[in-house]
């Protein structure tokens, strides 16, 4: 059957300020939502470090675990955050040179809390140095963020910018991410460690506090246009990164309780613009890795206000988070490797907190979230402390979780969460496997969209195909973000172009900005194949072409076939320039007339096509970005045909299949 996009549904599916208006409605009398939000801190249910007995529960294994990377930890030195790697971002380009000495010295500060909080160690003011090795290392990782002149990540100060300076102004800070991550985590630590450090080192939580006002919360309050609220209506996964993290401080680091609930009420606000744009299919543009920035942190935030605020605050019954919270494993192919479309990753980073995921699982009662998630946390810890502090805490203090991990064995190549397709029309990709619940086999996943999404590569009608889960025909995925990667020479860098992508070149590039789409978009889901026809002549130059119609078909196993992907290209007329279709294939490959041959881990696919009608050519690229050799190792490799013959009868064919 055909299908095509589906009508908008009624702003009630995702509307928090709707949903949580009574609570909403005033800031005085008895049901108001100071009322709601009065002493939150101790509703949470991550209890501070006096809370002994919660605290000694945590499992042996994960408790040694921690403990372990914490005394690594300490005999490591602090990282320094400098003038002239932040200044770096206007002088080279260079960002990464203070982003991670600012991550680094983050993940400290989060290990040692956590060491801290779990051994329980305290000890007098004016105690010796050693009395409290790991609460000192913590107040001192603490203490280095609040002094740093900066939050900011200098690519986002746009202050700095504006000034034509290469430093920060403490006077003029700039509500970012950076901001956002470290003041979630002097909010947690203030939290779980409050009474010990009031003991060890009195006037520590004073400090913070006044850090978190002057560089977060005043902020937030006096400028309600952050370009990140999405007033515009262009949310992005900034919106709850940071209205989480504003969310966290205004519950832990305020006592007054009126600027409380006008904080949470902003953060209510801002929230909705987020929920406003999401697709009520559950996709995210951005790809996996950023679900998790973007609509996980979303989820979280919406835990932490429910768990402040009572069923008042409590917006996690809205039907668009059903469909959002399946995303991750919908793009799953296996083990860690995903369909990876705009800025993401091939294979997801290990840190991610799968707790998250299975809570969410438990609380939709979605047997497939849940599963998804312990599988892919097996074999790990149950916390990462390199996702945030707040995070590991709250996987720390749920004991099902740990359990569940500890006791859950998924057999390997089993995905009972894989469906046999899925189509989701906002986003406009198809995932498509040979059979329900198992890597096994051929998978085509196909997009069309626009090149206006967010952290768009000029990507319009591309595809992948994965043999077991393995991917063999690919998308490159992210480099390592410079100054350049979010401005107006953002496509110079050539993972992000059209050639290095599973596209046509009609004698140009694709084009970018959201005009530049897919049109026509079909799909054709049947027990026997899955198959996405799209136009793609408007994601080209204007006059390019009249028309490019591309069918990406998964064509299923029958007695007498096996299964096999097709992709088949008719065009009109043909332009002056060569017709060349690219291929990014990652694995060994061996090129003969009218056939390629792709290898890797073991996993062999077959590319063919006519020879009479096409030339072909491979072209290998080293890679020396560290991003791409985490997923790739040393190189890929481009297969490109030439195409001669005009494709006024029968389409040009690409075929892809198991080698036998």
């Amino acid at each position: 059957m055909g299908l095509v996009e589906p009508e908008p549904v009624s702003p009630a599916y995702r509307s928090l300020r709707n949903r949580l208006a009574p609570a909403l409605s005033s800031t005085s009398g008895p049901d108001s939502l100071v009322e709601h939000l009065r002493n939150a801190p101790a509703r949470l249910p991550v209890p501070d470090v006096t809370a002994r007995p919660v605290w000694e529960a945590v499992d042996a294994a994960t408790r040694e675990a921690l403990l372990d990377e914490a005394a690594a930890e300490l005999r490591r030195t602090a990282p320094v955050l400098t003038a002239s790697a932040w200044a770096r971002t206007f002088r080279d380009g260079v960002r990464t040179a203070y982003e991670d000495s600012a991550r680094r010295l983050r993940e400290r500060a989060t290990l040692l809390v956590l060491a801290a909080t779990l051994t329980g160690e305290v000890a007098p003011a004016d105690a010796p140095p050693g009395a409290a090795p790991y609460l000192d290392a913590a107040a001192d990782a603490l203490m280095a963020l609040a002094e740093a002149s900066t939050w900011c990540w200098a690519p986002h100060d746009r202050f700095a910018t504006a000034r034509g300076e290469v430093l920060p102004d403490p006077d003029e800070p700039f509500l970012d991410l950076g901001a956002a991550e470290v003041v979630s985590l002097l909010a947690w630590a203030d939290h779980v460690l409050g009474p010990h450090l009031d003991t060890r080192i009195p006037g520590l939580r004073r400090r913070l506090r006044r850090e978190a006002d002057v560089r977060v919360l005043t902020p937030f309050e006096r400028t309600r246009d952050w370009h990140w609220i999405g007033l515009d209506g262009d949310a992005h996964n900034w919106n709850p990164w940071i209205h989480g993290a504003v969310l966290a401080a205004a519950l832990l680091l305020t006592e007054d309780e009126e600027r409380r609930a006008r904080l949470v009420r902003l953060v209510v606000e801002g929230l909705d613009h987020y929920l406003a744009v999401l697709p009520d299919d559950g996709g995210i543009d951005e790809g996996v890795a950023y679900w998790w920035q973007g609509a996980g942190r979303l989820l979280e935030a919406l835990d932490l206000l429910a768990d402040a605020g009572g069923a008042a605050l409590d917006a996690r019954d809205l039907p668009v988070f059903g469909p959002l919270g399946k995303f991750p494993h919908r793009m799953h192919l296996a083990g860690d490797w995903y369909v990876n479309a705009g800025d993401a990753p091939a294979r997801l980073w290990a840190d991610q907190p799968w707790h998250v995921l299975f809570q969410w699982g438990e609380r939709l009662a979605d047997p497939e979230i849940r599963a998804h998630a312990l599988a892919c946390a097996r074999g790990g810890p149950a916390v990462r402390p390199r996702a945030g502090l707040g995070r590991a805490l709250a996987g720390l203090r749920d004991p099902r979780w740990r359990d569940a991990l500890a006791t859950t064995d998924v057999a390997d190549g089993d995905a009972p969460w894989a469906a046999r397709e899925t189509w989701l029309p906002r986003v406009q990709v198809l995932v498509a496997r040979e059979a329900a619940g198992t890597a096994a086999g051929l998978t085509l996943a196909a997009k069309a969209g626009h090149n206006g999404e967010r952290h768009n590569h000029l990507d319009v009608g591309s595809y992948w195909v994965a043999l077991d889960g393995r991917p063999l025909v690919v998308d490159i995925g992210q480099p390592t973000y410079t100054a350049a990667s979010f401005g107006p020479d953002r496509y110079q860098a050539w993972p992000l172009q059209s050639a290095w992508h599973n596209v046509p070149e009609p004698g140009a590039p694709q084009q970018p900005g959201p005009a530049h789409a897919a049109h026509d978009v079909r799909v054709d889901l049947t027990p026997a194949a899955a198959a996405l026809h799209a136009e793609l002549a408007g994601a080209y130059p204007a006059g390019l072409v009249q028309t490019w119609h591309r069918s990406l078909q998964l064509i299923r196993a029958t007695p007498d076939t096996p299964a096999h992907v097709l992709i088949e290209e008719h065009w009109t007329p043909h332009p002056a320039a060569p017709v060349l279709l690219r291929h990014v294939l990652a694995g060994d490959v061996e090129l003969a007339e009218g056939r390629a041959q792709v290898t890797a881990d073991g996993h062999s696919l077959l590319i063919s096509w006519d020879p009479e009608r096409a030339t072909a050519r491979l072209e290998h690229r080293d890679l020396d970005d560290p991003l791409l050799r985490e997923s790739w190792g040393e190189r890929l490799t481009r297969l490109t045909l030439t195409v001669a013959a005009p494709s006024a009868g029968e389409p040009f064919t690409v075929r892809l299949e198991r080698s036998r």
